[in-house]
């Protein structure tokens, strides 16, 4: 649930199970097949690594693009926009009216949750390059006449993005489990924590620290590796296969963890509007708050085990020891991710996202219309197609998971010995086939 005009929003409230153009049973079953004859083709077909292995195929991009986004005032500019967004947004903490209309709520659920899951997506890694954090520190450093990359200390390699993955699951634990998550004190004391934080990190360990730290930069960041957007070795923007993207990812301590609490997150959160989980909790004799903590943890832990299960059960690992397998291929989880996000958060990001940015407008509640948007409402198109939305949210699982499967086989090509390349698979493909059917019946369960 998001703060909403009367209280709350369903996150995925339209194109429920009754609007798919065919059964759900019918619909799961074909998302299934779809990913097991992926599975078969790529065995037949793809019998060598192409993203892993040798040079990434890649074209530059046009030269006016590359030569804009390399100019020296083009991080500026963007670091600029970070500065006004993050400083409007602590207007609207500070000085705004303590009630669900105030846009602080919108702006933190939706524009920075989900959005920079689509402008990663689409654009790069967006919060890398806006990040208010980032310039923060790089304005101190320049103060106190240090270099904001280098810190006190190195970053220590062990923790890898472990302290991402506590930041992430801190945030979906304040939405989904916390008892007050449109409680503006709450939240402003959430965002105070995450800028202290960030703040002594970036301090004592330099800009490393936001690179394997900082919830929202992993977050972009890996959504980001999606995009068609890359740098090659010499600095130029190129354009690149999102597959080939998705291989760049460093097997770093804590990845499994982080795709481990972004899938599970967003798994309960279906999980949790089901007629079960109502009925559950309704007849319970403890209060929900307890059993929406202890049902958040079960499923991010559930997840993540269930994947290092599928990742290490192979009958031989090859060079690679077994325990680094599941890091190996958390890369293919991405796309099942970023699917499983579009499909729950679409019609989210689109409804409540455009009623925040009409009340962005009168961030005090004072009658102001600062940015012409006062007016803006809605237009609930999906609420008149619940077929398209329904059909959408098929898709983008099923995209997500044969994506993923296409990523997992190349990456089991380099690591696994020639004879177990297949057989070694199967686990991965066993946990993979049960999150695409777990995915759609939960995303359909409401």
């Amino acid at each position: 649930m998001i703060p909403g005009v009367n209280g709350t929003v369903e996150a995925h409230g339209i194109g429920g199970q009754a609007d798919l153009p065919i059964s759900l049973g019918l619909a799961v079953s074909g998302a299934v097949a779809a990913l097991v004859i992926s599975f078969t083709v790529l065995v037949l077909a793809w019998q060598r690594p192409r993203y892993d292995d040798g040079p990434r195929r890649e074209r530059l991009a046009p030269a006016l693009l590359d030569g804009l986004t390399r100019s020296a005032w083009f991080p500026v500019v963007l670091r600029t926009v970070g500065v006004l967004l993050a400083g409007f947004t602590i207007l609207c903490a500070v000085a705004g009216q303590d009630t669900l209309t105030n846009p602080f709520f919108g702006i933190f659920y939706v524009w920075w949750w989900v959005g920079l899951v689509f402008a990663s997506a689409l654009l790069g890694p967006v919060w890398r390059a806006i990040s208010p954090v980032r310039t923060l520190n790089a304005a101190i450093a320049r103060l106190a006449g240090s270099d904001p990359d280098v810190g006190l200390v190195a970053y220590p390699e062990r923790l890898g993005h472990w302290p991402a993955a506590l930041g992430l699951y801190a945030f979906v634990w304040l939405e989904l489990a916390y008892a007050y998550p449109t409680e503006l004190g709450s939240v402003r004391f959430w965002c105070a924590a995450y800028l202290g934080v960030m703040l002594v990190g970036g301090a004592v360990f330099g800009n490393r620290f936001y690179e394997r730290a900082d919830p929202f930069e992993v977050y972009s960041s890996l959504i980001a590796k999606l995009s068609p957007w890359a740098r090659n070795d010499e600095g130029a923007l190129v354009l690149r296969s999102p597959l080939a993207n998705l291989a760049t990812i460093e097997p770093r301590p804590g990845m499994v963890a982080v795709v481990a609490v972004l899938f599970g997150s967003t798994a309960f959160d279906s999980f949790r509007e089901s007629t079960f989980w109502v009925k559950t909790y309704q007849d319970a004799s403890i209060s929900k708050v307890w059993l929406d903590n202890g049902a958040l943890l079960a499923f991010v832990l559930i997840a993540g085990l269930l994947f290092a299960a599928g990742s290490a059960l192979t009958p031989s690992a090859g060079e690679v020891p077994r325990k680094e397998l599941p890091r190996r291929f958390a890369h293919s989880i991405v796309p099942i991710i970023l699917g499983y996000i579009l499909a729950h958060y679409l019609t989210l990001f689109i409804d409540v996202g455009t009623q925040t940015l009409a009340r962005a407008s009168d961030p005090l509640g004072k009658g102001w219309d600062l940015f012409g948007t006062a007016a803006v409402e809605p237009s609930y198109w999906f609420s008149y197609h619940p077929s398209v939305l329904a059909s959408i949210k098929v898709l983008a699982v099923v995209i997500g998971h044969v994506v993923a499967a296409v990523a997992a086989h190349d990456r089991a090509l380099m690591l696994l010995p020639k004879r177990d390349q297949i057989t070694g698979q199967l686990p991965l493909l066993v946990v993979m086939v049960s999150f695409t059917a777990g995915g759609l019946m939960l995303l359909f369960s409401a």
